[in-house]
């Protein structure tokens, strides 16, 4: 296991120093990364940070500040089996800007400690703004610190959240929600667009597009883009279904045989396409073929990818085959779709239309 070393500031001498400490940092947020939390997230977010900090790439913290804090001193491991030292103690959170909390798997047991919890809930009572990125969301309500507010969740995690906090209404089809000092973000590459938003508004919008184009991102999404593509399953009440959907959307460029998703499930094919019968009133074929072809759609209408790159994203390995099914499907092909440009409908793809 790779162990990453606390992150240590270089020091700076004589002007530079001088200057640094004349002038407090305009961002300075402190992370709490949960036990196998997801590393990309705490990585795509912090390394903005600390390009927006300093001039080029040298990292100083002059125009932002961050630190990882914990209870206890002991490595945190990600979920990829890496594991990051604390660079310092739960600190006073009124120093901060902004405490993240980064989450990662679920069910794994305890994520963060008492002490921890107790911080947040300290945090709170000051005034300190809490993020909550990945399943970071999970751990704010689980402290009772996101009642009556509006919560971002990654769609792959709606279900999870559901049933865990029946009372909260998640938001699933949104990269991030600001209600107030409440900041929720789904995830994955959501975290570089929050925080982006983040450095943009503390330190302004040139230091921020140097920051993404640095690593080489493209342009920064606003919370409210919708998900790559939103949850179905969700909508069905049988486990058994719901376990079949997400194997299905978790692998639209590469198609899964009926007969390999019924084994994952522990069914023969026959029982699968009977359970698809009754609950979605369609074989699994039929309604797998669907749900890739309105992901194409979504993508002609979202995106500037070529015809054939989509395609085979909605895992069609031959571009005619992919138009005439298309055009059987909407009445139209691919071509005249990118053509005419987006419908409102199109551009939110409700998750419910899959049924229709």
């Amino acid at each position: 296991m790779n162990e990453m070393r606390p992150t240590h500031f270089r020091p700076m001498s004589g002007a530079q120093a001088s200057g640094a400490a004349q002038t407090a940092p305009a961002l300075n947020v402190g992370f709490i990364l949960a036990d196998n939390f997801t590393l990309s997230a705490f990585s795509l977010f912090v390394d903005q940070l600390r390009l927006a900090a300093d001039e080029g790439d040298r990292s100083r913290p002059i125009l932002a500040r961050w630190q990882i804090m914990a209870s206890k001193s002991e490595p945190i491991r990600a979920s990829c089996g890496v594991t990051v030292a604390p660079t310092g103690p739960l600190a006073d959170p009124s120093g901060f800007q902004y405490i993240v909390v980064v989450g990662g798997l679920l069910h794994s047991g305890p994520q963060i400690d008492a002490e921890t919890v107790a911080y947040l809930k300290r945090a709170a009572k000051v005034g300190v703004p809490l993020v909550g990125i990945c399943t970071g969301s999970f751990i704010l309500a689980r402290a009772g610190l996101m009642t009556g507010r509006r919560c971002c969740v990654s769609w792959y995690h709606y279900q999870d959240f559901l049933d865990e906090f029946p009372h909260h209404a998640p938001v699933a089809d949104r990269l991030y929600v600001i209600d107030g000092d409440r900041i929720t973000c789904a995830g994955g590459g959501g975290a570089a667009d929050l925080a982006t938003a983040l450095v943009e508004k503390h330190i302004g919008r040139s230091v921020a597009q140097k920051s993404r184009h640095v690593l080489l991102l493209d342009r920064a999404r606003p919370g409210t883009e919708s998900q790559p593509h939103p949850p179905i399953a969700d909508l069905v009440a049988d486990d058994r279904v719901r376990r079949a959907l997400l194997l299905m959307e978790q692998h639209m460029a590469d198609p899964l045989p009926i007969a390999d998703v019924a084994r994952r499930l522990q069914l023969s094919t026959r029982q699968l396409e009977r359970l698809f019968q009754t609950v979605m009133g369609q074989r699994p074929a039929e309604f797998y073929r669907r749900l890739r072809l309105r992901y194409a759609r979504f993508l002609l209408d979202t995106t500037v990818r070529s015809v054939t790159d989509i395609a085979l994203e909605a895992g069609f390995s031959d571009c005619a085959h992919f138009s005439r099914q298309f055009k059987a499907m909407h009445g139209f092909t691919p071509s005249d779709a990118r053509a005419h440009g987006p419908g409102p409908a199109a551009r939110s793809m409700a998750a419910q239309r899959l049924f229709e």
